[in-house]
């Protein structure tokens, strides 16, 4: 396919299915923001132990995993855009749960439910938005997931901000509980929305397929050659020549293939999995969550002070989330997520630096304090630039069709698991090697990362989810100097 000679028109109908697939991801971001929040309020109402919050974070992460398991099966079986109200309709249930909650155990008991909710979003919303997108604009549409966890962050900051003045009895059920809200309207209107038109193929219903191909390509001849291309790869994909009946697949035989992958489909998991890998041990997650504890100890201490800096790094997260998103598509993926990952190395050994100079002072000097905040808002504008969008936009777009769905569930399991493991120890570890201590380790990772990054992701600007297969027949990609570090091809 040739790159355009020009600037690709966003197509408005994809665009408003995109954005309705991806407002589920702000329950999640709005989850990590005002939870970073309410969990000073929680460990005075409940009075829980730093271990209790450490897994009442962390909790949401690990059983997200489950639902991320699960959702590639269930996206197979029942489609992509029920497997969305499923999402949002779990989620509801969490957070009723959670701001009625009247002990640890109850509390609990809600985490476990929204993170399933939140582990089906975190798959569908990507996949369901790369199949429905032309190729020329996949990148932005499919960075909307991430766009709306970083709006959720934000979100999440500012109720904190407004909620903290409330007795701590009720500010924190507050909190958590108005996630509810969204979650219905959500739902609601994922019903307005099309079927992804590779799903439609896959069973077998061509004409239900073409319906939405057309109202999502700029003419009718970009839809035929679309719907030719995609039906071409699901016959190929599921080894038959006729179309398939509605009730010939269902995910069936997947995981086999993932389980004992043919080389092409190998090099596609290891970059999947690394991704999503790299994503959560970069520790994104627990320094969002955490913000407030790093800054207590840089010495900010007034409670109504964290919030307000966490705005400000909400801000600048949402900001660099949305410069990528427009720039996914003309720069490239490779570019931008090795640019991220050099410069949240580069943020947390800064992090690092004045972590560690703080801890020996008792009195802590503003242009210090100031400098953990600047650092503390670069990582995660970098991550926001780099790993935050490109991992979901590159999980949902570089698996053959078939195995889309369930390949993408076990790269976000992998995410999730990632996730909640650093969520659940991030508090232990920085006790006894200091905060300090703990962004070196994480810098350290991403220097790593950025090594996996530039010899194991190739570029997928511009192509086909079906043209994408073909760059991972290969050892070496084209114009590029990526090697997979495969003897056969």
């Amino acid at each position: 396919m040739e790159e355009p000679s020009r600037i690709t028109p966003i197509n408005k109908y994809a665009l408003a299915c995109a954005l309705l697939a991806s407002t589920n991801s702000i329950l999640l971001g709005y989850d990590i923001g005002v939870m970073s929040g309410a969990v000073l309020f929680i460990k005075d109402s409940l009075k829980i132990s730093s271990t209790q919050v450490e897994i009442l974070v962390g909790s949401l992460n690990v059983c997200s995993l489950i639902g991320s398991f699960a959702s590639g099966r269930t996206s197979d079986w029942i489609g992509r855009r029920y497997t969305i109200v499923l999402a949002g309709a779990t989620f509801f249930i969490g957070a009723l749960l959670m701001g009625f909650a009247t002990n640890f155990a109850f509390l609990m008991a809600g985490r476990v439910v929204a993170g399933i909710g939140v582990g089906y979003s975190l798959m569908i919303a990507p996949v369901y938005t790369a199949e429905l997108s032309p190729a020329m604009t996949r990148g932005l549409l499919t960075a909307l997931p991430e766009v709306f966890i970083t709006m959720g962050i934000l979100l999440g900051y500012v109720v904190n901000y407004a909620l903290s003045g409330l007795p701590a009895a009720i500010n924190w059920r507050l909190m958590v509980g108005l996630a509810a809200v969204p979650a219905v309207g959500i739902a609601a209107g994922v019903m307005f929305m099309p079927e992804s038109p590779r799903w439609l193929v896959m069973k077998g219903r061509i004409g239900n397929a073409k319906e939405v191909l057309m109202k999502t390509s700029e003419c009718e001849e970009e839809a035929h050659l679309r719907l030719e291309e995609i039906t071409k790869s699901a016959l190929d994909d599921m080894g038959v020549t006729c179309h398939p009946r509605d009730d010939t697949f269902r995910g069936q035989g997947v995981w086999r293939e993932l389980v004992r992958p043919s080389p092409p489909l190998r090099r596609i998991l290891i970059a999947a999995i690394g991704i999503n890998f790299f994503m959560q041990a970069s520790g994104n997650d627990a320094v969002v969550y955490y913000t407030p504890e790093v800054f207590k100890a840089a010495g900010i201490r007034h409670r109504k002070q964290l919030f307000g800096v966490t705005i400000i790094m909400g801000l600048a997260k949402t900001s660099c989330v949305l410069v990528s998103a427009f720039f996914l598509d003309r720069f490239g993926r490779r570019p931008l997520l090795l640019l991220g990952s050099v410069g949240m190395a580069i943020s947390l050994a800064g992090l690092g630096l004045g972590s560690r100079f703080l801890e020996h002072l008792d009195h802590k000097p503003a242009w210090a304090i100031g400098l953990c905040v600047v650092a503390v808002c670069a990582d995660v504008s970098f991550f926001s630039i780099g790993l935050g969008p490109i991992t979901w936009v590159y999980t949902s777009e570089i698996f053959p069709m078939r195995l889309r769905a369930q390949g993408s569930s076990l790269a976000v399991s992998v995410n999730r698991l990632v996730s909640g493991v650093v969520s659940m120890t991030f508090l232990t570890i920085s006790n006894e090697i200091t905060f300090g201590g703990m962004f070196f380790m994480l810098s350290g990772v991403m220097v790593a990362a950025t090594v996996f990054f530039y010899f194991f992701i190739p570029e997928t600007k511009g192509k086909s989810l079906e043209e994408i297969g073909a760059i991972f027949e290969r050892k070496d990609t084209e114009g590029s100097k990526i090697h997979y570090g495969f003897n056969n091809a």
